[in-house]
């Protein structure tokens, strides 16, 4: 179970990593983009 956990923990980092990269490459396009709320309602989920 542990291995399990350590493989989906390594899966959300890279998936976070994944969306951080997505973000940076659109805050120039967006303008004034409100990063930190964006991010909290992304983990609400």
């Amino acid at each position: 179970a542990e291995m399990e956990f350590t493989e989906a923990e390594s899966n959300m980092n890279d998936l976070v990593s994944e969306y951080q990269q997505y973000q940076d490459a659109t805050a120039d396009e967006e303008g004034e983009y409100e990063e930190e709320e964006e991010e909290e309602v992304e983990y609400q989920d």
